[in-house]
């Protein structure tokens, strides 16, 4: 008869290397679509935005209609916005490649403009901060990054895109050692609490 401790402990291990196991290969196919075909995944990914613009945009129009506690301008509101979201979404499936390439445009200026903006701040802290020197660094190389960005932005969304692909490629083949090497464990830590049968 095993040990029930035993034995929710190897559910457990099984369980959690499932898990990492499948995480890790989503992780490891996505980054290696995300490199082979970065056309096709950016419309990919426009497409999913484009389906939950739609969806949010039924939400209001609902939200509109069947709301009886809220006013008549709050509600025409909703409706008015779950419209806009619905054009926005069909819009989006229509022209997935330059959506997909405005929203990458966007998404770039808005990462530059924050940066700019994070060192700009650590700027104003220089005087109140204990490490003077890293502060100013880090504020520098956040302000020269976000002008670089904004500067060449398509480029920059390029870069992004390679380093998100790589990164998930990376992740997902650590995710799947991971899975192996807890496997590993599991089955050791079964051999160690079954009892010994010469005592």
């Amino acid at each position: 008869m095993s040990d029930p401790l035993a034995t929710s402990a190897s559910s457990l291990f099984k369980s959690i290397r499932i898990t990492l196991a499948v995480s890790g290969v989503i992780a490891l196919l996505t980054g290696i679509v995300l490199l082979v075909w970065p056309g096709k995944s950016l419309g990919v990914i426009t497409g999913i935005f484009a389906v939950y613009l739609v969806i949010a945009g039924l939400v209001y129009i609902g939200l509109g209609f069947f709301s009886a506690a809220k006013g008549g301008w709050a509600r025409v509101g909703h409706i008015v916005l779950g419209l806009l979201y619905i054009v926005a979404g069909v819009i989006a499936f229509t022209n997935l490649r330059e959506t997909g390439t405005f929203l990458a445009f966007v998404i770039v200026i808005f990462i530059g403009v924050s940066w700019i903006i994070d060192g700009v701040v650590s700027l104003t802290l220089l005087g109140s901060d204990g490490s003077r020197v890293w502060t100013l660094l880090f504020a520098l190389l956040s302000i020269v990054a976000g002008i670089i960005v904004i500067v060449a932005p398509l480029e920059s969304a390029l870069i992004l895109w390679v380093f998100l692909g790589v990164s998930l490629v990376v992740l997902g083949i650590v995710q799947i050692v991971r899975a192996i090497t807890i496997g590993k464990d599991a089955q050791n830590l079964a051999a160690a609490a079954q009892p010994d049968p010469a005592s």
